[in-house]
């Protein structure tokens, strides 16, 4: 999963964060990933953090679309 912004050839950095599903808990496989630049910052903090709190795993959010449907 991408965070933020790469611009051009910038490096990108790779994140082992453990990421889990708000709705059922299951440990979520994949890493983050962002450039360099953007990694090094506050806003790149505060985006990881909204992403851990609001993130569904695929089944989750195929449920919640059903539900509206």
């Amino acid at each position: 999963m991408i965070l933020g912004k790469i611009v051009g050839d910038e490096k990108r950095v790779r994140f082992n964060v453990p990421i889990y599903c708000t709705d059922c808990k299951k440990s979520v496989p994949g890493r983050i990933v962002s450039g360099e630049k953007y990694s090094q910052t506050k806003a790149f903090e505060i985006e990881l953090e909204q992403f851990k709190k609001n993130y569904l795993c695929g089944i989750c959010r195929d449920k919640k679309r059903c539900k509206k449907n």
